[in-house]
């Protein structure tokens, strides 16, 4: 089932394209890597599906009965964000936010999501602890588990595992894989890792020059556009 259909997009920032004519879409259950250099127009593909920018020309559609506003979204933390003074549950259940309604406060629903969550990524007893206390893993995990609470089919991460050691970043690899595979959840990650890139995702997407490159990651391998990037790495 489709869920999610990008037809001849054309993006800008600051008035100047940063890529053009990019048509995709992607299936429930879909695990999509968007490689680039920097300024290619990574984030800026992720605003537009995330609808913080429209396109400047094409557009996005939203299919299968996903909703924008039921997209989770782990973006890229800042400093600020990291020594952010609340709990871990306080943080989980913001993610809530946009499924609540008018409510004033959090109900039982919304608690009970957050909680499930919590131990979906197996950070439960963190639940009580200040978030700006927490190691740079776990607060990947808070910050994920926030963005389940927003959605049941589509995550979008913003180069989730940056400032993560090896070790921390394949754990975080491997829970985005499971949920991925276990819960169907489609996913879209902006990443520099072609390796981890290559090894889990189904679909690649590659922005570069303006241009666009989209198919499976086998296909991916075998393409002239991703020697310069994977040829470091020999056979994968």
């Amino acid at each position: 089932m489709t869920i999610l259909k990008c037809d001849d997009v054309t993006m800008s920032y600051e008035g100047v394209n940063v890529f053009e004519h990019l048509s995709f879409t992607l299936e429930q259950g879909d695990y999509l890597c968007i490689l680039g250099e920097n300024g290619s127009g990574k984030s800026t593909l992720m605003k537009g599906i995330l609808g913080l920018l429209k396109p400047t020309a094409g557009k996005i559609e939203y299919l299968g009965g996903l909703v924008q506003k039921e997209i989770g979204y782990l973006p890229q933390q800042s400093a600020v964000q990291r020594d952010f003074p609340a709990s871990v549950c306080e943080v989980v259940l913001s993610g809530t936010l946009n499924g609540r309604g008018w409510k004033p406060f959090y109900g039982k629903k919304e608690k009970l999501l957050a909680e499930k969550n919590l131990e979906r990524l197996s950070i439960s007893s963190l639940k009580g602890k200040c978030y700006r206390e927490l190691s740079g893993g776990q607060q990947q995990r808070v910050l994920l588990a926030r963005a389940l609470c927003a959605t049941k089919s589509l995550l979008i991460l913003d180069e989730p595992v940056t400032g993560l050691d090896p070790l921390v970043s394949a754990e975080f690899y491997d829970l985005i894989k499971d949920l991925n595979k276990k819960d169907n959840i489609t996913v879209i990650m902006v990443s520099h890792d072609i390796k981890e890139s290559v090894a889990n995702a189904s679909h690649i997407l590659h922005l570069e020059n303006k241009t666009c490159y989209f198919g499976t990651a086998e296909e991916y391998l075998k393409s002239n556009v991703s020697n310069q990037f994977v040829g470091m790495w020999g056979k994968l």
